[in-house]
């Protein structure tokens, strides 16, 4: 259900259920939270499908009716769908989430953990638990607003309408737009993981409020500002180790 691969300083994170359009069981999300840790240590973390026309159709239906039958399994799917979630927040490297197919319910709250979204030419977004009589995560609700706003928000978990590429880059729930999403975020993730690692990790933290200023001015005494430094010295392109 889910692949890890490594191609150097790039991890790969793959979405493969061909047999249910990526939908994703207790299971698979225990699995997802699995593969973060497996990614750590690399550079770059690229989130994608291996199915074709599909990224995820989100949770799994087919598990819908043992959720409304027993009480007790539902606490346990909404934390492991916590857990893949916010593991995948919480690694240090950046994230990066290509999408080239459908992206449905919470497949969506699973993108908004990556920290730059690659909407392909065949991408198409929806926010759909209010069709189900479903609400959605109060962790995933205020990343969805973080990242489009209130009113755009709003819109998509109200009316669990459908968004194709070029409005989910106008209303900001992905960054770019590409006819490849897959292809791209492979040319941009291995142009991230030409800087500094360490570096990128400090930003990343930063962006997400765990910066210091002691981190920031102890950078200055680092093996990677010493390389950075030295290649601009010599005109040479820097090599992070």
């Amino acid at each position: 259900m889910i692949t890890v691969t490594r191609e150097g300083p790039i991890a790969t994170i793959a979405l493969a259920r061909p047999d249910a359009r990526n939908a994703l069981p207790i299971a698979a999300w225990d699995a997802l939270a699995d593969a973060a840790r497996q990614a750590e240590g690399a550079r770059v973390v690229i989130l994608r499908s291996d199915v074709p026309g599909i990224f995820s159709a989100g949770a799994d239906v087919r598990e819908f009716e043992q959720l409304r039958t027993d009480p007790a399994l539902r606490p346990r799917f909404r934390l492991a769908m916590r857990g893949a979630i916010d593991a995948l927040a919480a690694l240090p490297m950046p994230v990066i989430a290509a999408v080239d197919g459908g992206c449905f319910g919470a497949a969506v709250a699973l993108v908004l953990a990556a920290d730059i979204r690659i909407a392909g030419d065949r991408a198409v977004f929806a926010t759909t638990p209010a069709r189900l009589g479903l609400g959605y995560p109060q962790e995933d609700v205020a990343r969805l607003a973080a990242q489009v706003g209130t009113g755009i928000a709003s819109l998509m978990l109200f009316t669990g309408d459908h968004l194709v590429p070029d409005e989910a880059k106008r209303v900001g729930l992905v960054e770019l737009r590409a006819k490849d999403a897959g292809k791209t975020a492979q040319g941009l993730a291995a142009n991230i993981a030409e800087n500094a690692p360490g570096a990128v990790a400090l930003l990343k933290a930063t962006l997400n409020g765990q910066g210091s200023d002691a981190a920031f001015d102890d950078a200055f005494g680092g093996a990677e500002f010493a390389e950075g430094l030295a290649a601009f010295a010599a005109r040479r392109k820097a090599v992070y180790r």
